[in-house]
């Protein structure tokens, strides 16, 4: 048996640097009073002798444990196959990876998991929550502020009490619905339906309010709810050929629920867009390039919500933390409200124009 090589010591790299083992403790900690000169000697020994610091004792001194949690309240199936949690994820795990972060990766396939993933946020395990695609009777919101953990929220916040202080991330829902609607109207469309997403969640609820502020009261036959996904798509459009077989554009809640209605639009001999145009919404590229034809739809940047939301989790913990040293708001964030703390960002749309509408 091969024996293995004792970890070096944070002795041992004092004695490298040259300097005591407090100077090294407060430069490897993120410690404040080390002059340049110093901190450079420290790091090279570091490096040089492949020092690795003890998580352990690390957070003794910082009171960080350098790990984040991510919530996801959708069950696994759902979050695996929908390029959206990929990419918000990507952004999140870039940003966390920067600042040398752990993600740590929660679903919840059911009620069951509330309590656990409550339990787990309670026990110390994480520094703080990025929580996404909440449902409006969702408990989660209401076990992890009673958990004490710093969050902050995808999406708008749609809790009717509307007490909590809450940090959120989101897009302009509602306003890149009305673009996408005007967009259709300008086309000279007159039967416009809306396929919405689940109305339990705020983005869905936006985007078909942005919808009727175009729409006003149009033909309730012309808004079928469904669910984000390419099943529900198909579906919801099934319903509104049967509903109403004039109908000549379909603005749809997201691009997987239009990939679906272009799928039955087609089986249905409808050409896309000489019978009837298509928008989405999201912009998800392996998606919207991909439809037959090419989706127009409406860019949100997904990835960047993720980012953004990982630096305001962040750059909250650096203020409960002494030596933490924010530098100002995230790009895309406004400025803090006088408290300190940060409101809620949202992030402007755009309309990509391809060959569906």
């Amino acid at each position: 048996m091969s024996r293995t090589a004792p970890r070096p010591t944070l002795e041992a790299v004092a004695a490298r640097a040259g300097v005591s083992r407090a100077t090294v403790s407060r430069v490897v900690n993120g410690g404040d009073g080390v002059r340049e000169p110093l901190v450079e000697r420290v790091r090279q020994a570091v490096e040089e002798l492949g020092y690795v610091p003890n998580q352990a004792a690390r957070s003794l001194v910082t009171k960080r444990h350098d790990a984040v949690a991510v919530v996801i309240a959708e069950p696994e199936t759902r979050v695996f196959a929908d390029p959206f949690f990929a990419l918000q994820l990507r952004g999140i795990s870039k940003e966390l990876t920067a600042h040398d972060n752990q993600l740590v990766l929660l679903l919840t396939e059911g009620r069951d998991d509330h309590a656990r993933v409550a339990r787990y946020l309670a026990g110390g395990h994480v520094d703080g929550a990025l929580v996404f695609s909440l449902h409006l009777d969702d408990p989660l919101p209401g076990l992890i502020q009673g958990a004490g953990v710093p969050t902050v929220f995808g999406g708008r916040p749609g809790w009717s009490d509307g007490t909590r202080d809450v940090v959120y991330v989101d897009s302009d829902n509602r306003g890149g619905a009305r673009e996408a609607v005007r967009h259709l109207v300008g086309l000279g469309r007159r039967r416009v339906a809306h396929i919405t997403g689940p109305l339990d969640q705020t983005s869905a609820a936006d985007r078909l309010q942005g919808f009727r502020d175009v729409m006003g009261d149009a033909d309730p036959r012309l808004v079928v709810e469904s669910d984000f996904t390419p099943g529900g798509g198909e579906r919801a459009m099934r319903q509104l050929l049967d509903r109403c077989p004039d109908v000549d554009a379909v603005f749809a809640a997201n691009d997987l629920t239009a990939s679906g209605a272009l799928r039955v639009l087609r089986e249905w001999g409808r050409r896309v867009p000489e019978d009837v145009a298509v928008v989405g919404f999201d912009d998800m590229l392996p998606v919207a390039e991909q439809t037959d034809p090419p989706l127009t739809t409406v860019r949100q940047n997904i990835e960047e919500m993720g980012r953004i939301m990982a630096r305001l989790l962040l750059r909250g913990l650096d203020r409960r933390t002494p030596h933490g040293a924010p530098d100002g708001p995230p790009h895309g964030a406004p400025e803090d409200e006088p408290d300190g703390s940060p409101s809620g960002v949202v992030l402007p749309t755009t309309l990509v124009r391809r060959a569906s509408a």
